[in-house]
């Protein structure tokens, strides 16, 4: 059995984790804080792309697939821990009347599902929405998850199957040797093992410049607001002039987000949170002050196109890399990580390598 150090603990990295496990693999995960606790805790959970159409096929391919695999994903993880992710399919609804046909034409080239709505039909279903248009697109199959409660599922699913687990123990840099890497480096320590996976998400292009690579992945601040209403108030996720509302089972409802490039910094801001509440009170009055429950902010790993780097490092041989999902972690995770596991065991899988590789990469 070939070991694995696997270097992040968000959504991507306890997924990698759990695929790698799968393949046979002895995995240990290093995680400089607690699992979880970044942008794959900060996010929407919403199962698709924000406008997918907007993106390459890559994103679109691994999305999709994805969406399809969560199901079983969430299956096994209630089934053997007892903890849920709360998978729900809301279902997106899409307002803006500039992106409708793109999105009628996105859903036709990948066999999406779809309801064009208009007049009586907007009423009734979302009465509670106050409609700034006059036709909208429903796409009713798209899902979404409680992101906090899916990373504390996989820890929870991983701690059963006996992936060990390192937290507080931040990775520094790697000792290489003879075109590989002979150790993971985290203050005095030294973690050894035959294969490495960076999935450090926003601070992936930070670490990996210590071996000269040169990654075009940079943090993406994003801001958001949590209300507590009614359950059932709000029927649908909704997307509307590059924002969104979505509504939990239990009555909370997000509101996000902003795209701010402000390099590591996670400070909250007022201008945001009025930026956010003035869009949310618009579309749906009963998100008032008095309803708001917190607001936060999480660090994307923007990249230029969105499309996530996954492969072997040039030149060195056991030196893997699973990053720069920008805003969509959750909706591309399964799908990322088994194309990772493909590379690592040389094994011909469901999506090309060089898709998302290494041509972007800047080689000091």
């Amino acid at each position: 059995m070939s070991r694995v150090l696997v270097v992040g603990g968000g959504l991507i990295g306890l997924l990698s984790a759990l695929e790698l496990h799968d393949r046979g693999f002895e995995v240990t995960l290093l995680e400089r804080g607690e699992t979880g606790r970044e942008s794959s805790w900060a996010g929407g959970g919403i199962l698709s792309p924000i406008y997918p159409w907007r993106y390459p096929a890559e994103v679109n391919r691994l999305a999709l697939w994805s969406h399809d695999h969560y199901p079983a994903l969430v299956k096994r993880i209630i089934e053997t821990t007892g903890e849920n992710p709360e998978l729900y399919h809301s279902g997106l609804l899409v307002l803006d009347p500039e992106q409708l046909a793109s999105a009628l034409t996105w859903a036709k080239q990948y066999q999406q599902p779809y309801e064009m709505l208009a007049g009586k039909d907007l009423v009734a279903i979302d009465p509670h929405l106050h409609w700034p248009v006059d036709q909208a697109i429903l796409f009713p199959h798209i899902g979404q998850v409680r992101n906090p409660f899916l990373t504390k599922a996989l820890r929870a699913l991983l701690d059963h199957l006996g992936v060990a687990i390192r937290t507080h123990t931040e990775v520094t840099g790697f000792d290489i040797a003879q075109g590989k890497v002979a150790a993971l480096l985290a203050g005095e320590q030294r973690f050894s093992a035959d294969a490495y996976v960076v999935a450090t998400g926003a601070w992936s292009g930070e670490l990996m410049r210590s071996v000269g690579l040169d990654l075009p992945i940079t943090p993406v601040k994003g801001q958001m607001l949590l209300y507590r209403i009614d359950p059932g108030h709000l029927q649908h996720i909704v997307l509307y002039q590059g924002k969104y509302i979505i509504p939990r089972q239990d009555g909370h409802v997000l509101v996000g987000s902003t795209m701010e490039h402000v390099g590591f910094d996670k400070q909250l801001t007022a201008s945001a949170a009025q930026e956010l509440s003035d869009y949310a009170h618009t579309l749906l009055p009963a998100l008032n002050p008095q309803t708001l429950v917190k607001q936060w902010a999480g660090l994307r790993p923007g990249s230029p196109d969105g499309i996530p780097m996954i492969g072997q490092v040039p030149g060195l041989e056991n030196l893997y890399l699973n990053a720069g999902h920008f805003r969509n972690g959750v909706c591309m995770g399964p799908a990322t990580t088994r194309l990772l596991a493909d590379v690592v065991c040389k094994k011909a899988g469901e999506f090309a390598d060089n898709d998302y590789g290494f041509g972007r990469v800047r080689l000091s």
